[in-house]
């Protein structure tokens, strides 16, 4: 992909940090860092656009599109009504571009945006911003910040570069950004790949190590390999024949760390329900109402890093149907955890 010498780069916004007991082991906080911001998969993201040219939320929901079809398990909708959004995209050029990151977005007022697109997205480059600010929704951090990519930096060449033209950050917008690395625990090992849609580009002079990027270092452009082998293992796409879930009957469950199990709850009784996880497990449940042809989020609740478990006690109504996520974080040294309703 041909892009012009200077393009501004996505400005990121501070990712949340699970305040996690101290008492808990390295291998347990490490797997909740690791999921904390990943959606539970099979959910529905519902977009919603406050302004900008057609042209330019065209190329926003191709970009959707583009993501779903790898084929994602995760469903991406859009509606006309902002109080029924969970991502909200504007297109103020004078804020560029930039995203939360995957669940943090839930803790962002229904008032506020949680995308925003400062360029034109009708070219290459802008293709791959859509993209980019997208992956950050769905959990994906800056690749360059990846702590196994090996990257020297020529820090005040950074520094220089982008508190100057075109991005004008402070030095504390670039540290965060472009020299920061994140912690070796909170990722899975995974090598650096130059080409992710999650890369920035560089001009010549910022990076000393590699050698071969000490000229430059321009991604391909578009979805990598890689970036698609990574959404796929995240949130893989879903058999929509699900088991059912019986009432009083608890289900055994061997999952290891990211894993899901889903289950049809098909109430024959209008009252409200306990839904829980049984043992020592960390998880995140979720608990959906199929409404017409889409899953609308009922009730959730996470329990990891605590000794308590997952639970949901809400009114379900007979003739209804309804749709629980499980996710796992960590299962101790057994790697099973159970699920009930009744």
């Amino acid at each position: 992909m041909s892009q012009p010498a200077v393009r501004p780069h996505c400005d990121l916004k501070p990712q949340s940090v699970p305040l996690l007991r101290p008492d808990l082991t390295p291998g347990r906080a490490r797997l909740i860092r690791l999921l904390a911001n990943k959606w539970v998969n099979g959910t529905v993201l519902h977009y919603w656009f406050l302004d900008g040219p057609e042209a330019q939320r065209q190329a926003v929901r191709d970009a959707f599109k583009e993501w779903k079809a790898l084929p994602l398990g995760l469903q991406f909708v859009e509606v006309t009504d902002r109080s029924e959004s969970e991502v909200r995209i504007g297109f103020d050029q004078a804020d560029g571009s930039w995203s939360y990151i995957g669940r943090d977005v839930l803790g962002i007022p229904a008032t506020d945006q949680t995308m925003n697109f400062g360029w034109d997205l009708t070219d290459d480059y802008g293709h791959s911003t859509a993209l980019h600010e997208i992956g950050h929704t769905l959990g994906l951090p800056h690749e360059h910040q990846n702590p196994f990519a090996g990257i020297v930096w020529n820090e005040e060449q950074v520094y220089t570069y982008f508190t100057g033209s075109p991005n004008f950050w402070s030095r504390d917008q670039t540290k965060h950004n472009v020299l920061d690395k994140i912690a070796a625990a909170d990722v899975e090992g995974s090598t650096w790949d130059p080409d992710s849609v999650m890369e920035y580009w560089f001009p010549a002079g910022l990076i000393q190590q590699p050698a071969q990027y000490q000229g430059g270092l321009q991604p391909a452009g578009g979805l990598s390999t890689e970036d698609k082998t990574w959404a796929r293992k995240f949130y893989p796409a879903q058999d929509s024949t699900l088991p059912i879930l019986t009432p009083f009957e608890s289900v055994s469950l061997s999952l290891t760390p990211g894993q899901q199990a889903d289950y049809s709850l098909e109430p024959t009784e209008s009252r409200t329900y306990q839904l829980s996880t049984f043992g020592t497990a960390d998880t995140v449940l979720v608990l959906f109402e199929k409404v017409g042809d889409e899953l609308r989020f009922v009730a959730g609740d996470d329990d990891s890093g605590t000794d308590r478990n997952a639970t949901l006690s809400t009114k379900l109504f007979a003739g209804r149907h309804y749709v629980a996520r499980l996710r796992l974080y960590w299962a101790g040294a057994s790697g099973q955890t159970a699920l009930m309703y009744w």
